[in-house]
């Protein structure tokens, strides 16, 4: 074939992805000792002809075969995909941190779309838009019955497009339109803040393009107000990933140069290598966004918060700093991604793009988390009550065809009982807390990350201060699951 792949690793959960490198490998053609499989190959073609003459209705060829390649690269694990047209610019707008839209974080309640918060300075924003603001209509489309995506992409569109929002304000309980004109809007990765004298947090919502220069700015803020900080809070509750790069660098933040990152490890030869805590691994066009750095970032105390939403660019930032014991991890078991992705580019069709899984990556000791996580050293419930509802939460091991820590991809013919009884009571919780909405009996909702009611930030600051913690009663580590027979 002759022609060279653009390939860029990255590690993220779904869709959130990022590049560390341009790797390049020559496409070589099939020898002889590896054959095409004639029959099966054939048959694809006989069922191809097949639904093309005989389907109810008339087929588009182009999206048959659109629909064989998604079918086939999606059958490998849960991470490897195919894009073409719209998701091929959703993804690349996950990779570089922003998007055209009106400039909203939302959540969903009770079938309606929630204002979480508008970014500052978007059009959202300037619109009047405020936390707690329920969405009820997306120009005409009622939001009752959307999915978060559907409702996500109906307020997206083109740079200078009009979009209509139906508001119910429950503070004011009126309802009124707002017309917002789209523009494109730039996310912000890292929040932070000094909680009190002597101790800050920082929040890493994802790791994009921006975010090793966005956590550089920070801080160096923080050390501006606090230049005797003695303890940080590093938290990556609920961080799904992204840009490899940017993991190592946050890593080499607090490590000493030269100390090993992650490593990792698959079939073609640039799948297999050694990340190191030194620009080379993470800056770009030669510029370190972490240059002048206070000395005293790389001693100052350290608790990272994870959940079961932290996963890969969040998990090796967790496996690093957990290995080189340079911090304390306290939460809940994280997700277990520890697969990379590489992105083929060059496709012979436009826009398109391929991601496969590529290599497992290692934790400085050389522990795959795969299927399984990153253990945190103190296990912390997500309220003072419990972990109300982590049983619902999907984790790698959950997912069909994922990957297991030793090699082959999990088929998913065996269920854990114990984690499947889990979850049907954690719905049952729900439900009764859903029924008794508005009475003393009612489950409180999660504080926002950062805010003095966050009780596993209060268990984080009282660690770094060398108080009680109050600790998980209940949670248990989940093993790493063995290959399953067919």
């Amino acid at each position: 074939m002759g022609t060279k792949l653009k390939v860029a690793s990255w590690v993220a959960l779904g869709a959130v992805a990022g590049a560390l490198t341009t790797l390049q490998f020559q496409a070589t053609a099939r020898s002889a000792s590896t054959p095409l499989p004639l029959e099966e190959m054939q048959q694809l073609a006989a069922v191809f002809d097949l639904v093309k003459r005989s389907y109810v209705e008339t087929v588009d060829e182009k999206k048959l075969i659109r629909d064989a390649i998604s079918g086939m690269v999606s059958g490998l694990d849960p991470h490897s995909q195919y894009f073409d047209g719209q998701s091929f610019k959703e993804f690349r707008e996950g990779i570089s941190g922003k998007f055209t839209g009106v400039g909203i974080q939302i959540e969903m309640e009770d079938g309606l779309v929630k204002v979480v918060s508008p970014i500052e300075g978007s059009p959202a924003f300037r619109a009047g838009l405020v936390s707690g603001d329920l969405i009820t209509r997306i120009d005409e489309t009622v939001v009752k019955g959307l999915s978060m995506d559907q409702a996500i992409k109906r307020m997206r569109g083109p740079s200078g497009t009009k979009v209509s929002l139906t508001i119910f304000r429950k503070s004011e309980n009126r309802t009124f339109p707002v017309s917002i004109i789209r523009e494109e809007i730039k996310t912000k990765s890292v929040r932070s803040k000094v909680m009190e004298p002597g101790y800050a947090w920082v929040r890493i919502n994802q790791f994009q393009e921006p975010t090793l220069r966005d956590f550089s700015e920070q801080m160096k803020e923080i050390f501006r107000q606090e230049p005797n900080l003695k303890g940080l809070v590093l938290d990556l509750r609920n961080d799904p990933g992204g840009l490899l790069d940017c993991a190592v660098g946050i890593s080499a933040a607090f490590l000493p140069k030269d100390a090993v990152v992650v490593s990792t490890n698959g079939q073609i030869p640039e799948s297999k290598s050694l990340l190191k805590a030194t620009p080379a691994f993470y800056s770009r066009d030669g510029f370190d966004p972490l240059g002048g750095m206070p000395a005293l970032i790389k001693s100052v105390p350290i608790v990272v918060l994870v959940n079961e939403g932290s996963a890969s660019a969040s998990e090796i930032v967790a496996g690093a700093l957990k290995d080189h014991k340079r911090a304390v991890i306290m939460g809940s078991q994280t997700f277990g991604k520890g697969s990379v992705q590489s992105e083929m580019t060059r496709l012979p069709l436009p826009n398109t793009s391929l991601k496969i899984t590529t290599a497992r990556y290692y934790t400085p000791s050389g522990q795959s988390i795969q299927a399984k996580g990153i253990v945190p050293d103190v296990l912390v419930d997500e309220t003072a009550q419990g972990n109300l509802f982590s049983a619902l939460r999907v984790r790698e091991a959950d997912l069909d065809h994922h990957l297991t820590a030793s090699g082959e991809a999990d088929k998913g013919e065996k269920k854990d009982e114990a984690r499947e009884k889990a979850r049907e009571e954690a719905l049952k919780k729900m439900e009764e807390a859903n029924a008794a909405k508005g009475t003393d009996k009612a489950l409180p909702r999660l504080p926002e990350y950062g805010t003095a009611e966050d009780f596993p930030l209060a268990q984080a600051l009282n660690q770094l201060k060398g108080r009680p913690v109050m600790v998980s009663k209940t949670q248990t580590e989940r093993k790493v699951e063995e290959p399953r027979s067919n």
